[in-house]
């Protein structure tokens, strides 16, 4: 009988129970299906997906990745395409007192009808869209449709209501990736489609709809966290407001309602950036209740930290440098792109791969480049725990922009929901809001090139003013803590072409690669911060047959050309090739030479912006691809590390040794990011290959924090009696818990006189081999049949060195190559 009266309590109980709950149904889930508009064919879809990625799935098109298969699908950016789903709503579910329908990403003109009434009406890929359709849902079948108009030719239209041209194309009218209309690294691929997730939202009573956190650190001991939370009320109410162990009692009004509480940390500890020290997180559970019953919850993990952009005049400009909790950092990292051409491919693993390549390789910032779209939340929230800093972008790049009403009231609400999402995360460094918008129009010839009468200029350059330097500033003022409020407007502030870019702002510089500077031209173009700069690798072999076949794998099969979007890029890389290596005959040497091609360059450039006093950060481009391509990635699109990556992972240690030649002598920088100062000892050899101790030097001394200095100067003069084409400079230091070391070549790699190394290769066991070699070996290049990650590759090793290699998974066996197998003899 108790029994029977239990379970009747609880039958009774459970509809005020879900009464009180707020929940959501994912109707990504459901069933659905898309045509081209007019078809009378429906082919089934993915949500979250896209067009291109859809007509694959049902075998209507070829691998847009394949081969030139890109050209072919030229045609899917012309048309119009309907998604639709039917779904059934419960009684219980239409009884919610509001039901939200929201969509996380529509790509990106979009019209909206639920059963039969057009509720939406979008624009902006950008943008979260959320329409109340508590009165259009019905009990039983639902049907939901969605209409995508052709951005490209949305975007015609709109450039055809302007009496002048504005650079960049039709993409500039659609808030929609810039990169999809194609960039010299990726392909034109102008996606449409639902993109990320879409969900109804069902609540009663109240809903918390935002969070903004506000630190105060200036207690050492106690660390005051203030949550200003909005809420939304049905009706006058009281609740209990509980942030982890704190509650307090609210009163709510009907409507729109914003409290703020306060919560203390005794003895807090900092969130750092990798390198520096744990990127320490608190969790919160911020939660609504009535009489222990949950109405309204949301989880967020909050790091302790403070961070400025610092600018102050100096001797020779204008600082630039971001200080954490206090301390000046030195930024190291790369520009991050869109890691696929079709988003939603992009799981979260991938993000997490990403960020951990960027941690592996001792970075601790990346920077979300303009021309693509704000990164999912899984990426942050990896930034997040691992440390890595964010120089986040707006989505502006290479162009300009129109500048009449409705334009920026898109452009702010795009503001408003992005900095809503992402503002509480510790990653987040600075706002940036564009991408060499400002440099185009000084420097690249857009007034001259598209004949601009003195009117039309104005009006253009008045419109990037209200835009860059009025609207999302004031934007931001209105969202952001004055002490979380870091906006720039533009990267980089000066084009690489002026002096001045060297001695204030950022600096991107191009000088290499797209001036046909030599390398070294780096250690002379050094600026404040340099945010952008880089040269072109080949991928692996592997790539290459993922898109290309056997007989295709040359210069001269359009797959291969279609796979570098840069017009002078295989000739670019054979040029500065020509220069430093001798140049292979096979394909496959060719693509391990520009490896080895692109890594010394950059680590010219990275060691040059390191050991400059001036300098206090160096972002190469790009960290990774968005498909399989000839680029500037250290990483390609398979996650497979380039020569390059490994470099940057030994270039980027907290503490560096570089070797610097001068007029009559070679000088000798350490490089410590550490806080901390360290003493230990110098130890300097030249060796020849193979192994001859030719001549030493040892040394001690105090390395002191956050320095770069020189430590030691070797003269020419006790040089020139030996044969240094022959020869390795071995510089190395130890410390107690410290040690860094470096090789230094005189000559360039085409000029080595390399002996022919009789490497052994010993497996320990099923993850980690021992590679030894009696003579100098250069650029060990390991690779096998199967996918594996070597812990080190394209590495030297010294006479009678013994190497320890790591695997992430069993191999069959082991291939190995180095520079002196194609060097010609």
């Amino acid at each position: 009988m108790r029994t029977l009266l239990l379970k009747c309590l609880i039958i009774f109980l459970l509809p005020m129970f879900l009464w009180s709950q707020n929940s959501e149904r994912n109707l990504s889930s459901e069933q659905w299906i898309f045509r081209k508009v007019n078809d009378t064919n429906w082919l089934r879809a993915k949500v979250p997906g896209t067009v291109h990625t859809d007509l694959l799935a049902n075998q209507i098109i070829p691998d847009p990745f394949f081969g030139a298969n890109e050209k072919q699908l030229q045609w899917i950016e012309n048309e119009d395409w309907q998604y639709q789903t039917t779904f059934a709503i419960s009684k219980e579910e239409l009884n919610h007192q509001n039901t939200i329908l929201q969509f996380d990403g529509l790509d990106t003109f979009a019209e909206v009808t639920l059963n039969g009434t057009q509720i939406l009406s979008a624009n902006n890929m950008f943008r979260t869209w959320k329409v109340d359709v508590k009165k259009m849902l019905k009990v039983g079948q639902n049907q939901l449709k969605i209409t995508f108009a052709s951005a490209v030719k949305k975007g015609k239209e709109e450039a055809k209501k302007l009496s002048y041209t504005l650079p960049g194309d039709e993409k500039i009218f659609t808030r929609k990736a810039q990169y999809h209309f194609g960039w010299d690294w990726g392909p034109r691929f102008v996606t449409a489609g639902i993109y990320k997730k879409v969900a109804l939202h069902f609540w009663n009573n109240a809903t918390i709809t935002n969070i903004k956190i506000n630190q105060d650190l200036t207690n050492d001991d106690l660390a005051k966290v203030e949550f200003e939370i909005e809420l939304n009320s049905v009706n006058e109410a009281q609740y209990e407001l509980n942030i982890n162990d704190k509650t307090e009692l609210v009163n709510l009004i009907k409507g729109k309602n914003n409290l703020s509480l306060t919560y203390e940390i005794n003895n807090p500890k900092l969130w750092w950036s990798n390198g520096l020290g744990k990127a320490h997180l608190y969790p919160f559970e911020i939660s609504l209740t009535n009489n222990n019953q949950t109405i309204d919850s949301r989880k967020l993990n909050i790091g302790l930290r403070t961070i400025e952009l610092v600018q102050e005049k100096d001797a020779i400009g204008k600082s630039f440098y971001f200080k954490l909790n206090g301390q000046p950092v030195f930024m190291k990292g790369a520009n991050y792109i869109p890691p696929d051409s079709f988003l939603p491919r992009a799981t979260d693993s991938v993000y997490k791969s990403i960020v951990k390549n960027a941690v592996d390789a001792n970075m601790n910032m990346l920077r979300v480049w303009g021309g693509g779209v704000y990164a999912e939340d899984s990426f942050y929230e990896e930034c997040d725990k691992n440390g890595i800093l964010v120089w986040q972008d707006f989505m502006f790049a290479c162009a300009m922009y129109p500048g009449d009403e409705a334009f920026l009231e898109n452009v702010k609400q795009e503001v408003i929901d992005n900095v809503t999402r992402l503002q509480n995360h510790p990653s987040i460094a600075l706002w940036c809001g564009n991408n060499e918008n400002d440099e185009g129009w000084h420097n690249w010839g857009w007034q001259k090139q598209y004949k601009y009468s003195e009117q039309d200029s104005t009006r253009i350059w008045n419109d990037y003013q209200k835009l860059f330097h009025e609207l999302i500033p004031q934007t931001l003022d209105s969202l952001l803590p004055k002490n979380e409020n870091c906006y720039w407007p533009s990267s980089p502030s000066i084009g690489w072409g002026r002096q001045e870019s060297l001695l204030s702002g950022d600096s991107h510089y191009w000088g290499v690669w797209w001036g046909n500077e030599p390398f070294e031209m780096y250690r002379q173009k050094v600026g404040r911060f340099m945010s952008e700069y880089g040269f072109q690798s080949m991928p692996d072999i592997k790539t290459f047959q993922a898109f290309a076949k056997s007989d295709e794998l040359n210069f001269d099969s359009e797959a291969i050309k279609n796979h570098q979007k840069h017009p002078t890029g295989y000739k670019t890389i054979n040029d500065y090739l020509t220069r430093d290596y001798q140049v292979p005959t096979s394909f496959e040497d060719y693509i391990y030479v520009s490896q080895l091609l692109q890594a010394e360059g950059m680590k010219i450039a990275i060691e040059a912006h390191r050991t400059d006093r001036k300098c206090m950060g160096t972002l190469f481009w790009q960290l990774n691809d968005c498909w399989p391509v000839t680029s500037w990635s250290s990483v390609d699109y398979y996650g497979r590390w380039k020569a390059f990556q490994y470099q940057a992972k030994r270039s980027f240690e907290n503490v560096l040794i570089s070797i610097k030649e001068e007029e009559s002598s070679y000088k000798a920088y350490i490089v410590n990011d550490d806080l901390k100062p360290f003493e230990g000892q110098f130890d300097v050899v030249l060796r020849d290959f193979n192994g001859k101790k030719l001549w030493s030097a040892k040394n001690t001394g105090v390395i002191p924090g956050s320095s770069n200095l020189v430590h030691f100067e070797i003269s020419k003069d006790d040089l020139e009696r030996f044969d240094l084409k022959k020869a390795v400079l071995s510089v190395s230091f130890n410390a107690e818990n410290k040690s860094a070391s470096s090789l230094f070549y005189f000559v360039k790699p085409k000029d080595l006189q390399l002996t022919n190394p009789n490497l052994q290769i010993t497996k320990r066991n099923e993850l980690t081999y021992e590679i030894f070699s009696d003579v100098l070996v250069k650029n060990v290049y390991l690779s096998a049949s199967e996918e594996t990650f070597f812990s080190d590759n394209y590495f030297d090793i010294l006479p009678g060195q013994k190497v320890i290699i790591k695997l992430s998974k069993p191999v069959k066996a082991i291939q190995v190559k180095s520079l002196f197998d194609v060097m010609k003899n």
